[in-house]
């Protein structure tokens, strides 16, 4: 029997597909051929343009695609219709014929309107980075939590994208021959389908998020601290962490070849042991809906001891990356966690790796690949560590149990001494929680 709630094949969403299923943006038995989009706003600078565009390249071929052609427009705003505007689009359906492409792709996200309407006059997909980026996501995933997270991810995008044509939008009429009026249409059906799904997964999510949390304690109460690598894709981020850890991570030269965390212990040349994390990769004009399905992974850089931002040497706009991930970094609250900046690639780009590190005090220039300045990082890791943490003494009054127990929480307790005036203690904490006991505070070491 057909199940009423299945998607009938017109209500495909940019993708073409439903998640879980092989994207539609990229046919396997062949390259598809894509015409890139940009729209220059007034306080867009050409070569800031122009390195959007380059990315989404990346971004095509990586998904398995081939750039054919490029058009970029200058525009006060965004046509709310047809976001380049009706005009400009019969240019770029001239533009697709003439490269005989296949889709057409949008370097900025288009509301459902504008790409129903780009595609009636196009005569052919269109497509924006969002779905893209999400298509790499899906390709890519592996465990059990990434495939949750993109398929919610690929869901809340397609979900106001549903649409229907033809007969398809007709009302269901009752089953088994009941009089009575038409049902509902398919497209609600559809839309009941996805949001019945949505919930199923953020369901799954959040009890992976309390296990996650519940490993998060644990790594709390041991006092090791914790070390969280980020960056922008592709920026070797993988490779570091099997340099520094012998992880066995999957290790290629592509975009968001690595989108589950990775965790692994450190031994720091003092002999003391961290904990080292490597992240899902960042770029310009992240999705928000993968930002919000990967909350519970992007989170162990909100709560990092000491944030390792590597960049790329290599990179045509290295400077522009390092603003994309901070921008990123920002989105998911951890813009304040204490930073140590690694120029990564120094074996590709020696000059530009020592002239970036010249321009970002306390930087290390390393090459991943090659292990040269391996041994500067660890020394440097070792000392931003230690820099964060700070002996004091309290003197805590006896009817103040909460501020002893805050303490031992907080930090290493070094000694602890009953007093007439109360519990004297000397602890090893964060500047941070200096400041927070400053009340009970007596002596520094």
């Amino acid at each position: 029997m057909t199940d009423p709630d299945a998607p009938t094949e017109s209500h495909r969403g940019a993708f073409g597909e439903f998640a879980g299923e092989t994207s539609a943006l990229i046919d396997r038995s062949f390259r598809e051929r894509i015409v890139l989009v940009g729209v220059a706003l007034p306080d867009d600078r050409d070569a800031d343009v122009d390195a959007n565009l380059d990315e989404l390249a990346r971004l095509v071929d990586t998904a398995g695609a081939d750039e054919v052609g490029r058009f970029v427009q200058r525009r006060r705003a965004p046509d709310p219709a047809t976001y380049v505007g009706s005009g400009k689009a019969g240019e770029i359906r001239t533009l697709a014929v003439a490269t005989d492409c296949d889709t057409v792709v949008f370097d900025d996200e288009l509301a459902p309107a504008q790409q129903r309407n780009l595609e009636k006059l196009l005569g052919r997909s269109a497509i924006d980075r969002t779905a893209v980026i999400l298509d790499i996501f899906a390709q890519n995933a592996s465990s059990q939590e990434g495939k949750a997270q993109v398929e919610l991810a690929r869901l809340r995008y397609q979900l106001p994208r549903l649409r229907g044509r033809g007969g398809t939008m007709s009302q269901q009429v009752n089953a088994i021959g009941l009089r009575g009026g038409p049902g509902e249409k398919q497209i609600e059906l559809d839309r009941r389908r996805l949001v019945r799904r949505i919930h199923q997964l953020e369901g799954e999510l959040s009890q992976i998020g309390r296990h996650r949390d519940t490993q998060r304690k644990s790594r709390r109460r041991s006092g090791l601290r914790h070390v969280v690598i980020v960056g922008y894709t592709n920026a070797g981020k993988s490779t570091l962490l099997n340099r520094l850890t012998s992880a066995g991570v999957l290790v290629e030269d592509r975009l968001f070849a690595t989108l589950d965390a990775t965790t692994r212990r450190l031994e720091l040349p003092g002999g003391e042991p961290v904990l080292v994390t490597d992240t899902v990769g960042f770029v310009r004009k992240l999705p928000h809906q993968l930002v919000e399905a990967f909350k519970s992974t992007l989170d162990v850089a909100s709560e990092a001891d000491l944030l390792l931002h590597l960049v790329d040497a290599s990179a045509d706009d290295a400077e522009g990356q390092l603003e994309a991930v901070h921008t990123v970094l920002a989105e998911i609250g951890a813009a304040e966690r204490p930073e140590l900046m690694v120029v990564n690639k120094a074996d590709l780009a020696h000059d530009e790796a020592e002239r970036i590190a010249a321009a970002h005090p306390g930087s290390v220039v390393i090459s991943a690949a090659t292990g040269e300045g391996i041994d500067d990082l660890l020394v440097a890791i070792g000392e931003r560590l230690r820099g964060l943490r700070r002996n004091a003494t309290f003197l805590v009054p006896y009817d103040r149990g909460d501020i002893v127990a805050a303490l031992h929480r907080a930090g290493e307790v070094l000694s602890e001494t009953a007093t007439a005036d109360g519990m004297h203690m000397r602890v090893n904490v964060e500047r941070a929680d200096v400041a927070r006991f400053a009340e009970f505070r007596v002596s520094s070491a």
